[in-house]
């Protein structure tokens, strides 16, 4: 249960930062609405996270994490900002994920 947790988690680290960028395109009521969907997304990542915790090493669940949130939020770049998907781009974030199932493989919880 605690890696379901922290796969929510990591998602709505994705949600978060998703939120600023979209607070960054927006003006007046829109960019605070962003903005408060932001410190919902926030809240409930960090308390998954908390919770996943609880039962899985902090190392582990911490580098896991950030990397659903790291991937997630390079994903959401290219696919809805538009950010550029090079070759290098796409390597990396491919080395990320395949890190991210090496550190849930070896883990012992």
């Amino acid at each position: 249960m605690s890696w379901i947790l922290l796969i929510i988690g990591g998602f709505f680290e994705v949600a978060f930062a998703s939120c600023l960028g979209k607070a960054k395109e927006t003006i007046g009521t829109e960019m605070y609405m962003w903005y408060g969907a932001f410190l919902v997304c926030l809240i409930i990542s960090m308390l998954l996270l908390m919770k996943a915790t609880e039962e899985l090493p902090i190392g582990t669940a911490y580098a896991v994490w950030t990397g659903i949130g790291a991937v997630g939020t390079a994903l959401v770049g290219i696919f809805v900002f538009k950010d550029p998907a090079s070759f290098w781009r796409i390597f990396f974030i491919s080395t990320l994920i395949v890190s991210i199932i090496g550190l849930k493989a070896v883990s012992h919880s």
